[in-house]
């Protein structure tokens, strides 16, 4: 079935949330562009500057009574930018988590460093350890297999600008896969290196193709790949 491309819902500007784009809402899910810098969730020390937090009080117009909600689908890395999807009820979020391997996941990064291998996959098993960091392991009975395809559309002496399929969907992913291969996302705090200069985490989710829960269409939500990271290529 060829991708369509989304009808955009109705715009309330009254409610729109700050650090939010909505790409698209209707009865069963809503679609938006999260800015770098917000959680999806909330934390024990962080509830109410999140995704999640910020789209239930949009859905509920303002009224903390109102009886709408919000089912958390999948979620980005507070760093991450890009398309972030929420149910509108249990049916459509347990459709969509049933179904999300099935989606087609475009992301862009750029990392450190030329590779080697211009078009390629990387696999591994992904565990987590107790201080919360992913990594690898050979053992498939201990870690969590993990698929990345990656292209490079753009290089100079020390960045790479990436496109990446993202075939499986474990924590961290991207960033441990590049960062084991020798080319950390630029600007990564936690698995890259600590540098000066880098303005934010160089990972982006650019589109995504679903199958949506009612209608059983395919539809794709887009979006552009932050100016900065072409910066940082030139």
């Amino acid at each position: 079935m060829q991708a369509q491309t989304p009808q955009i819902g109705k715009k309330i500007s009254k409610h729109q949330p700050k650090g939010l784009v909505i790409l698209h809402e209707d009865q069963d899910i809503i679609v938006v562009d999260k800015i770098n810098g917000l959680l999806t969730m909330g934390t024990e020390t962080e509830k109410e500057k999140t995704a999640y937090f910020l789209l239930t009080d949009y859905v509920r117009k303002g009224n903390p009574r109102s009886r709408n909600r919000l089912f958390i689908v999948h979620r980005l890395d507070r760093d991450t930018s890009g398309v972030l999807v929420f149910a509108k009820s249990e049916q459509a979020k347990q459709f969509l988590q049933n179904n999300w391997k099935d989606f087609t996941k475009t992301y862009f990064a750029v990392v450190h460093g030329q590779l080697e291998e211009k078009e390629g996959v990387i696999t591994s098993y992904l565990v987590e350890n107790s201080a919360f960091r992913m990594y690898s392991v050979n053992n498939p009975d201990k870690g969590k297999f993990s698929k990345t395809g990656y292209k490079v559309l753009k290089e100079n002496a020390n960045f790479s600008l990436l496109e990446i399929n993202l075939f499986t969907g474990t924590k961290n992913q991207i960033r441990v896969h590049f960062a084991e291969n020798g080319n950390p996302v630029a600007g990564d705090k936690i698995y890259g290196v600590n540098e000066k200069g880098i303005k934010r985490l160089a990972l982006h989710s650019a589109s995504l193709t679903l199958v949506h829960p009612f209608s059983k269409k395919n539809m794709t939500f887009q979006t552009s790949v932050p100016p900065y990271f072409y910066q940082l290529v030139k």
